[in-house]
Parts: structure tokens; sequence; C-alpha cells
């Protein structure tokens, strides 16, 4: 009997996460029944988000979260092409906008070859790094500084040039040197030397 109701109130803890989800909180004994060191809610409390259905584990750096995070595959090899792995694994803080493996497939390819040939280090460098902001900026601090520069945010990176940061609602626009832009899809997975804000695009500055 208990393995059922643990299967119930798995089955129930599953539709909540559906896009078109009952608005009900599941059944108190279903609830009871889950192992709480395995649920989304226990992985909340301790500080830990999921990126690409990867745990973000909020007591390692950003280098070793990245490497785990399936959809961050293309920038932890850029990451690595760099000789950037052990800043990201340093004491920090930073805020990085993170890249997903769809954001780096906009770039054109031939570009995009370029920058990861040996020939093109710095220039990837470059990329990455304006991708980084020093310091812990959270969604919330964010929204702030942009609230305070009446609706945009000028943010200097590791790079040295500046991403300018705006909100449409609640979901914040970032846009670099040359028209590149890119929404932060998931904010705030917490790292042990900082945060990190995962973005739908590459961020270029001048090259």
């Amino acid at each position: 009997m208990k393995a059922i109701v643990t299967l119930m109130a798995a089955t129930a803890m599953i539709g909540l996460s559906a896009c078109d989800r009952e608005d009900r909180a599941p059944a108190e004994d279903d609830v009871a029944a889950v192992d709480a060191a395995e649920t989304p809610a226990a992985t909340a409390a301790a500080g830990n988000s999921m990126v690409g259905g990867a745990e973000m584990f909020a007591d390692k750096p950003i280098a070793t979260n990245a490497a785990a995070a399936p959809n961050l595959t293309t920038l932890v090899t850029a990451v690595t092409q760099a000789g950037l792995g052990e800043t990201l694994a340093g004491p920090g803080p930073f805020t990085v906008f993170a890249p997903t493996n769809d954001a780096f497939g906009k770039v054109d390819k031939a570009t995009l070859d370029g920058l990861m040939a040996p020939a093109g280090k710095d220039n990837l460098t470059k990329v990455l790094t304006y991708h980084v902001v020093p310091g812990k900026m959270t969604a919330a601090d964010l929204a702030a500084k942009i609230k305070a520069g009446n609706g945009t945010a000028k943010l200097k990176t590791v790079a040295g040039e500046e991403l300018t940061l705006t909100m449409d609602g609640d979901k914040v626009k970032v846009a670099g040197m040359g028209g590149s832009t890119a929404w932060v899809s998931q904010a705030d997975v917490m790292q042990s030397n900082g945060v990190v804000h995962v973005v739908d695009g590459v961020l270029t500055p001048t090259l």
C-alpha cells in the first residue's frame, strides 16, 4: 500500500509541472508519502536549481555546475577552448549570462567556427567574458537597477564593455554591442562563486 501511495504522490508532483496543470495542491497524504529528500521542494530549500534537467548545486562553482548541464555543452566547450574554466571555478563572485546550446545555434556557423578555431581564441575570450559581470547580481538586483535607471541599466562586463538591460513585464532583456540581444530564460541559478542567469542568445562585444 505504501508503494502505491508513493507512486500516486510522484504522479501528482509531475502533473503540477505540466503547462496545463490543475490549480490544486496535492493531497496531504500524498505529500507525506514522498521522501522529502527527493522532492523539488527539498531541492529548492537546499538552494539548488535544475538546468537542462541537471541539478545545479549552490555549493559548487560555476564551471562545475555548467559542465553538468546538458543544454550548456557548447558554452562549456567554448570556455574550455578559451582557457576560462579555472577563472569560472575561482572565488568570484560573478554574474554570468549563460547562453544555451540553442542560443549558440543561432550564431552564423562560419562565425562560430571562426571563434572556436585556435586562431579565434582572443575573440572567443572576449565574447565569453562579455557575458560575465563582476559581483553577484540576482534577478531582484537587476530589476532594482533597471528601475533606478528609469527603465535601463548598464552593466560593465569583464570584457570591458557594457551590457544594457531593460524589462518587458517581468522578463529581462539583455542587449550587447552591435544589436545582439538575449532574454533571460531562467534566473537565479545560485553558485558558490556567484549566480547564473540562463539566456537565449549570444551577446557580442566589439571585435
